[in-house]
């Protein structure tokens, strides 16, 4: 039997039961990811799906799972294009038998994948691996969706639900099917994402570090709303959304921590991240398209607008509050901005500025490392006030959240001088 793997948000190897089931079934296999042009292209709001550190970390993990495959006699085919026309003409020209794919929350990713399953004439199966809970356990649509985070984590609680536990690794895999691979990544990036390294193994060590070797974890409930540095947060965050990582791996060790040395405020902060991780794949999976509208999923139309003038001062940190130009400066140069941060600069886009949260939406999306689509539209919508907030719209004073979280104006002083546009500085 002939198998194709699409990799898409899961690039690894542990944790990952659609290629286990392929694996179990096909004895050849190609192991495809396609690369779409689109993701480089202006979208209406004015930036790119994928920008340059993302896209940088991308090939990373890239070459990293190519490696694992590699160890397993198979190998990695890297192609371009539109995947809804490349995976076709791949099963016709190998006459592919199965394809197995991971299922994700994404509004393109699920329709990708309903068009498989209507024009393909082999197989299409597919696995739930990118989120803590499975659809069966939860069983959520959108009238039955918690309208809060705290509601949502209270059913969690009540009902005793507990996060799959992670499958290992394949055995072996199936023997690779010869395909010609498309040019990727060949460009030379003239900066450094270091301490981030893509990949699957480079993701277990960060996890390691931090909640084992470094003692990160100990001090997390202290040190989550710090702005700077390596170790106050614990930085799995880019790991988990291109599926270097696995949620369930992450949960599963830090029960082994709290088993180890007992429950305490960190380990109870760490996990309750891991969960608005997870009401946000959830709130994308049971309103789609409504993720994305002005109005959000409480159709209620804030009063912003798109004023150029106001989204370039914030786009390159140079509006009239520095705590939010510190930030953006940040961001810009480094493709990372701290949970805090993230919540103080899209305040004061929405409420100081008064421009669309889309805007603002759409350049996280092209600059974070880390972007997660779910996470991503669903927080712009919470401090929007379109989204799951019970409060509505979240207005921060910004004079206050600097005294508060960068009293003696350290990250402002460092952030000041840096440059406005984007950075090509050694991270």
């Amino acid at each position: 039997m002939k198998g194709l793997f699409w990799f898409r948000h899961d690039l690894r190897i542990a944790d990952n039961p659609a290629l286990v089931a392929l694996s179990r079934r096909c004895n050849k296999a190609l192991m495809v990811y396609v690369i779409d042009p689109d993701w480089f292209r202006p979208t209406n709001h004015h930036s790119k799906h994928l920008g340059r550190f993302r896209e940088e970390f991308l090939y990373q993990s890239l070459r990293a799972l190519e490696r694992e495959l590699k160890k397993r006699k198979q190998r990695l085919v890297v192609k371009v294009g539109n995947p809804l026309v490349v995976i076709p003409e791949l099963c016709k020209k190998h006459q592919i038998d199965l394809v197995s794919v991971t299922d994700h929350p994404g509004v393109y990713e699920r329709q990708q994948v309903a068009y498989l399953m209507r024009t393909l004439p082999c197989e299409v199966s597919v696995s739930e691996s990118f989120t803590l809970y499975l659809q069966s356990q939860l069983n959520f649509d959108k009238t039955t969706l918690p309208p809060t985070f705290s509601q949502f984590r209270k059913h969690i609680e009540r009902k005793n639900i507990l996060p799959c536990i992670p499958i290992s690794a394949p055995d072996s895999l199936p023997a690779f099917i010869d395909e010609r691979r498309d040019l990727w990544g060949g460009q030379e990036f003239v900066y450094d994402l270091s301490p981030y390294h893509g990949g699957e193994d480079a993701g277990s060590v960060q996890l390691n570090q931090f909640f084992w070797k470094t003692y990160g974890l100990k001090n997390y409930k202290q040190t989550r709303n710090g702005f700077d540095g390596w170790q106050f947060s614990s930085r799995l965050s880019a790991w988990l959304a291109n599926g270097s990582l696995s949620p369930r791996i992450v949960a599963a060790e830090l029960d082994n921590v709290e088993y180890r040395h007992g429950r305490s405020e960190s380990t109870e902060a760490m996990f309750a991240e891991l969960l608005w991780r997870e009401y946000f794949q959830w709130m994308m999976h049971c309103h789609g398209a409504k993720m994305f509208a002005f109005g959000g999923i409480k159709d209620k139309r804030p009063l912003t607008t798109y004023y150029s003038e106001h989204y370039k001062a914030w786009e390159q940190g140079t509006t009239e509050f520095p705590i939010v130009n510190a930030c953006m400066r940040q961001l810009n140069q480094t493709g990372y901005m701290s949970n805090r941060g993230r919540q103080i600069v899209a305040s004061c886009l929405v409420n100081e500025l008064g421009v669309d949260w889309r805007f603002g939406a759409a350049y996280f999306e092209q600059q974070l490392i880390d972007f997660d689509v779910a996470a991503n539209y669903g927080n712009w919508q919470y401090l929007a006030g379109v989204g799951a907030d019970p409060r509505g719209q979240r207005h921060f004073n910004l004079e206050k959240q600097a005294k508060e979280y960068d009293p003696d104006g350290t990250f402002v002083e460092r952030w000041a001088n840096a440059s406005a546009s984007e950075s090509l500085l050694k991270y």
